[in-house]
């Protein structure tokens, strides 16, 4: 990505969910993969600093967040932009928008609805963010995995760099060789709904110490959805679709 946009695009894909996963580092070629280990190190070293959006508005981080949105592809938000519409539309505004950042005033734009059947019949709500909130979701995420991600469990596989279901099998595998037989299946129910913003804003407060992060962060929390065209505030949760959400609710939930 140069200074004032990414530098090329792919169409959007049928992947009509929209849902981002968690991508640290950034994998698709081995610069980026570089790129992205010295970013998640300069985070680390700074997580107590006053200064983490000047590491996600860095050129090399962006366009290593770039990649990933791309990758994880999805449906528009909102404002009906597609990945191959972004560069165009974001190379006009980005220097705006970085300049906004550094000085604390962005505010996101709500997600879009959508909503998936669940096997008991229920619906899982998700919120398609828009592809540039995608995007600073998507930079914040990079730096402060690093901050976020040592202190969770080694048996939490879900979401987190370098880690998958495949890791969890075989600790589950290892498990059973020690001699244990007993398994218990539990769920938190709702939990990414019914997440409340000020005490997950106090979590993350304890590792972030840059105010115009933390302000980003509950504008996020806070941005709301668009169903059937009405905007919908949302009071509490912290939705899922967007790159971030995983992440804060691991904050939350692991702490």
């Amino acid at each position: 990505m140069t200074s004032t946009a990414p530098k090329h695009t792919e169409a959007s894909s049928s992947n009509h969910n929209g849902v981002d996963h968690a991508k640290a580092p950034c994998s698709s070629e081995l610069q980026s993969e570089k790129t992205a280990s010295a970013v998640m190190e300069k985070s680390a070293l700074n997580s107590h600093s006053s200064s983490l959006m000047e590491l996600i508005v860095d050129e090399s981080n962006m366009e290593c967040d770039w990649q990933n949105v791309k990758a994880n592809k999805g449906a528009p938000g909102p404002d009906g932009i597609t990945l191959g519409e972004f560069p165009e539309s974001f190379r006009h505004h980005w220097l705006e928008v970085r300049q906004q950042l550094l000085e604390g005033t962005y505010r996101p734009g709500p997600a879009r609805r959508k909503s998936i059947p669940k096997p008991d019949g229920s619906q899982r709500h998700l919120g398609i963010p828009n592809v540039i909130d995608r995007l600073i979701q998507q930079a914040i995420l990079q730096v402060l995995t690093p901050i976020f991600d040592p202190s969770f469990s080694e048996s939490s596989f879900g979401f987190r760099p370098r880690r998958s279901a495949h890791g969890a099998i075989k600790q589950i595998q290892h498990t059973i060789r020690s001699g244990y037989r007993r398994c218990v299946d539990m769920d938190l129910s709702k939990f990414f709904d019914r997440v409340q913003h000020d005490v997950l804003m106090a979590r993350v407060s304890r590792k972030v110490h840059d105010r115009r992060l933390l302000k980003l962060i509950g504008r996020y929390l806070r941005a709301g959805v668009m169903v059937d065209g009405l905007l919908q505030p949302s009071a509490e949760g912290t939705m899922q679709g967007g790159p971030l959400s995983p992440l804060l609710a691991a904050a939350l939930s692991r702490s």
